[in-house]
């Protein structure tokens, strides 16, 4: 059974910093799509930032430059490091995995894509 837990999520104010993580345990596959999304209040989840197993990344426009993420390994925790947080990115944030996704922009992915999924965790950028 494949299990995602995501911490690292609190309060900080805008323009401030935090580094989100994402274990996963039971995940036998030999590759993996492994992806940030972010719910705000009242929106839809959208993806932010992916990484391959082969290492390749892609980023929405909303946070190329600002967020970085990274996994050193398939044992290895999922982060997404968020540097010159806005108050817009206040909300919940998701890691998401799958095996069968290959060499595609996270802007051209939908929740739906995604097989397994996190419990999510909070985070709130005050002005």
């Amino acid at each position: 059974q494949v299990q995602l837990v995501e911490s690292g999520g609190g309060s900080v104010q805008a323009g401030g910093s935090l580094k989100l993580s994402c274990t996963i345990s039971g995940y036998t596959y030999d590759t993996y799509y492994m992806a940030w999304f972010h719910q705000a209040p009242g929106n839809e989840r959208e993806g932010l930032a992916a990484i391959e197993s082969d290492g390749s990344t892609t980023y929405a426009g909303s946070v190329k430059g600002r967020f970085t993420i990274s996994k050193d390994n398939a044992k290895k925790p999922l982060y997404l490091q968020m540097n010159g947080l806005r108050p817009e990115d206040t909300g919940m944030y998701y890691c998401a995995a799958d095996p069968f996704i290959f060499g595609t922009s996270i802007e051209a992915l939908r929740p739906s894509d995604f097989n397994y999924w996190g419990q999510g965790t909070h985070v709130t950028v005050s002005s």
